[in-house]
Order: structure tokens, then C-alpha cells, then sequence
């Protein structure tokens, strides 16, 4: 296709969607190359969500054995290593990182391993100076993590750093009330660090029902997580033997040798010369885009956590995908970004699709709340008695299911199938009418009352 530009395509940006777009625009017949300042892969693979993912799976293996000794084994003296997990995730990184590069040159998109600026609608200069025309140019730099303004905060980190510490701290300070802070909480405190969670508001997870969240908190302490709500940090001070001294909004003063920081993340958009093509931010520093990823500049798209739609990779995935088919592949099409299901991998995890109860009120009015609040099978074995909840928000006029939430064990992988069912518009009397899998937590779904 290129003719008087080097190249049809040009991505500045190796995350998911950055590397689905270019790979799927190269199918299509495109000369494409993709430019990567840090690592191929993005946030997802590098630095986010699959990692992330191993630590939970490593810090779960305390919960088991846990349970063991009523399951008749008995374990000798078990012990756990930080840099021996660290190693094996971050080795693994660098194998998926492989991948994503391999993928890329297969399919012949060209890589640049360094910065990209654009310096017009259809142009980019690279960071070694090399100037570069493309018919198109898509960005796909994601987000980064927002650092809080407060007096001490060169000593702590963010979720970026905290996959290659040299040691587990022994004492771990988390501030945020997101998907992030309450994961990593619960990573930590799961193998061993003594955790304090702090939050500005009374409020944690405010975007997913609430009345599963409010679960999540009693059994956070019970397992041991001091949880500081209602408050922030005013300063963290460096002391003379390496630990830090967190100040508190509310009085109080927490030692600890590590501060993560996870408030929220960003649009990546920062030095990118998006004005050079007279491209203005959003408010968030985002870029906006219309519902085939366009910005007000004709040859200039973005997907994925640069535009702030929905920052999830499974969503910047399926952007990248249909932007590529729809300037590439002849296919005009535009991703739906309602229903889309979600997880938050806590301990135990919690996961949603559609409307919350609020929300369906909002637009329904009258709707019907089915719940179930049940013990685990798998519990059972545990000294405390944690408790699943599941809920399914329903219109009362058309019997429709328009939401399902739970919080328990495994219920982001029973959560992928129940929200095919919610994307498909089935009601509330299919879900009755299906046979459950005996004994399944699965089951508590097609036995709501």
C-alpha cells in the first residue's frame, strides 16, 4: 500500500493492543512498524496483569496449606523464599516478551526498540533522530502509575517497581482503594508481610457493587491486614536505619520498609508531540478518540489505556483488532464497551459483568435482586469461616439478567461464563431452568432465590 509514505502503518507502542493492531494491520497487507521505547509487551505482560496474576497464584499457596492439616497432611517446616518467586516471574516476562517481538516479525511488521515522537500527521522522529512518513499512525502507550504529591514520596514506590524488590518487606504500607492496591495487599499479606492498607475514603472498589464489596474489608482483617480507611499520607520520612516512618492523616504513624503507592494510573501521553498534529488532550491527559478509535486528526488513531474508555488489556485487545480491520481490512467496525466483565483478584477474588443495583435502578427502575450467601465447600477446611456471596440484578419487566457480582474463591473463572449469558441477554428463568453441577460453587447461579 505504501507509496509515497515509508509505511501504510506506524504504532508507537508494543503493549496488547499496539502489537494486535500492527500485527493484524500486516495481514491485512499493510507495510507496518511498531516503535517500543521500554519493553514489547506493555503494561499486561511487563509490568500489569500477568505477573501480577503469578504472585497471586504463589501467595494462594499459603491459604492451602493452611488447609492441609484437615486434609490430612501433615507439612514439615514450609518456608518461603521472595527472590526465588521473583526470579521465576520475571524470567518468565522475559519469555513472553520473546514472544511478543517473535509474533511481530513473523507477521513483518519492522521494530524499533526507542522513543517515537509525532512531528505532524504523518510523520514520527525517532529518538535516534531518523525521521519517518506514515499513511497512518496509531498510539498505544497505555497508562502509568500516578504518583501522590506529599513530603517523602521519592521513598516509595509503584506498581511498576514492585515486581523486582530486592527483599519482601517485612512491613508493607499500600495506599489506594483500587483493583491494584487491594491486590498487592492481599499478595503481601498472603506471604507474610505485615500489611497496612490506606485509604482516603471509607470506600473501597467504589466502581463494582457495593454490596458484594462491603464483604471483602471483615475478611481482610481476619486474615490479618490492618486496614487505615478514611485517611491519607501526609509524609513519609527516611529513618537512620533504612526503614520509613508513614504519617497519617488521622494521627497515626506506621513503620514500615516498603510504601506502594496505587492510586491510580494515567494516560500515557506526556512528550508524545500529539499537538505537533493538533491533537488537544482530555481532561485526564487522555486522548480522545471516536467509536472507531479516530482522533480529531483524520490519520491519527489510539487505543487501549491512552484513551481512558475501559483500561483493561482484553479491551485494548479487541480495539487494536478493530481498528486494523477497519482502515486495513475492509471491515468498518467499532468495539461495544457495555457488558464487559471484570475481576479483581483479592483474596478472596471478586468479579462482575453488567449493571450494579444502582445503576439498574438508575435505568430500569424497577428491578429484582436475587442473592446467595453460602460457605465454600473448599472453606470448610479453613480455621475461619469466610463466606461467598454471589447477586444477579435483574429488570423486572423483561425477567433480562442485567448484572451478576460475586466475591469467593475462583470467581473470575466462573465470572467468564456467566457473562457470556449477561452479553446474550438471557433471563433470570434460563438461569432457573439450567441443571446445576453438583457440588460447585458454579451452582449457587442457577439456584438464586
Amino acid at each position: 500500500m505504501a507509496d509515497k509514505y515509508d509505511y501504510d502503518l506506524f504504532t508507537i507502542g508494543a503493549g496488547s493492543g499496539g502489537v494486535r493492531a500492527s500485527r493484524i494491520a500486516a495481514t491485512h497487507g499493510a507495510k507496518v512498524a511498531i516503535a517500543e521505547e521500554y519493553r514489547f509487551g506493555g503494561t499486561c505482560v511487563i509490568r500489569g496483569c500477568v505477573p501480577k496474576k503469578m504472585l497471586v497464584y504463589a501467595s494462594m499457596f499459603a491459604e492451602e496449606l493452611g488447609h492441609a492439616k484437615h486434609k490430612g497432611w501433615t507439612i514439615g517446616d514450609a518456608s518461603f523464599d521472595w527472590t526465588t518467586l521473583r526470579d521465576f516471574v520475571n524470567g518468565d516476562v522475559d519469555r513472553l516478551e520473546g514472544l511478543y517481538d517473535g509474533t511481530l516479525g513473523n507477521a513483518g511488521v519492522e521494530s524499533f526498540t526507542e522513543r517515537a515522537v509525532i512531528t505532524g500527521p504523518n510523520s514520527i522522529r525517532l529518538g535516534s533522530g531518523r525521521e519517518i512518513t506514515a499513511r497512518y499512525i496509531l498510539v498505544a502507550t497505555g497508562g502509568w502509575p500516578v504518583m501522590l504529591d506529599f513530603p517523602g514520596n521519592e521513598h516509595c514506590i509503584t506498581s511498576n517497581e514492585i515486581f523486582h524488590l530486592e527483599e519482601q518487606p517485612r512491613r508493607l504500607v499500600v495506599m489506594g482503594g483500587g483493583y491494584i492496591a487491594i491486590e498487592f495487599a492481599g499478595i503481601f499479606n498472603a506471604l507474610g508481610s505485615k500489611v497496612t492498607l490506606v485509604n482516603r475514603t471509607e470506600t473501597i472498589l467504589r466502581n463494582y457493587e457495593q454490596g458484594i464489596v462491603e464483604k471483602l474489608p471483615p475478611i481482610m482483617q481476619a486474615r490479618g491486614m490492618d486496614l487505615q480507611f478514611g485517611t491519607q499520607i501526609e509524609q513519609v520520612e527516611k529513618l537512620d536505619d533504612g526503614s520509613l516512618q508513614v504519617s497519617l492523616a488521622n494521627g497515626k504513624a506506621v513503620e514500615a520498609d516498603q510504601v506502594l503507592v496505587a492510586t491510580g494510573r494515567a494516560p500515557n501521553t506526556a512528550g508524545l508531540g500529539l499537538e505537533n498534529a493538533g491533537i488537544e488532550l482530555g481532561s485526564k491527559g487522555e486522548i480522545p478518540v471516536d467509536e472507531f478509535s479516530k482522533t480529531s486528526c483524520d490519520s491519527i488513531y489510539a487505543v487501549g489505556d491512552v484513551t481512558d474508555r475501559v483500561q483493561l488489556t482484553p479491551v485494548a485487545i479487541r480495539e487494536g483488532h478493530a481498528f486494523a480491520d477497519t482502515v486495513f481490512g475492509g471491515n468498518r467496525r467499532s468495539i461495544d464497551h457495555s457488558t464487559i466483565p471484570t475481576a479483581v483478584f483479592s483474596q478472596p477474588s471478586i468479579a462482575s459483568v453488567g449493571l450494579t443495583e444502582a445503576e439498574a435502578r438508575d435505568e430500569y427502575g424497577e428491578v429484582a435482586v436475587y442473592t446467595s450467601d453460602f460457605r465454600p465447600m473448599k472453606n470448610i477446611f479453613s480455621d475461619r469461616a469466610e463466606r461467598g456471596f454471589y447477586k444477579m440484578v435483574v429488570d423486572a419487566r423483561t425477567d433480562k439478567v442485567v448484572g451478576v457480582h460475586m466475591i469467593g474463591p475462583e470467581s473470575a473463572e466462573i465470572m467468564q461464563a456467566a457473562a457470556v449469558t449477561v452479553k446474550a441477554g438471557l433471563t433470570k428463568s434460563d438461569f432457573d431452568a439450567t441443571t446445576a453441577i453438583h457440588p460447585t460453587m458454579a451452582e449457587e447461579l442457577v439456584l438464586l432465590k
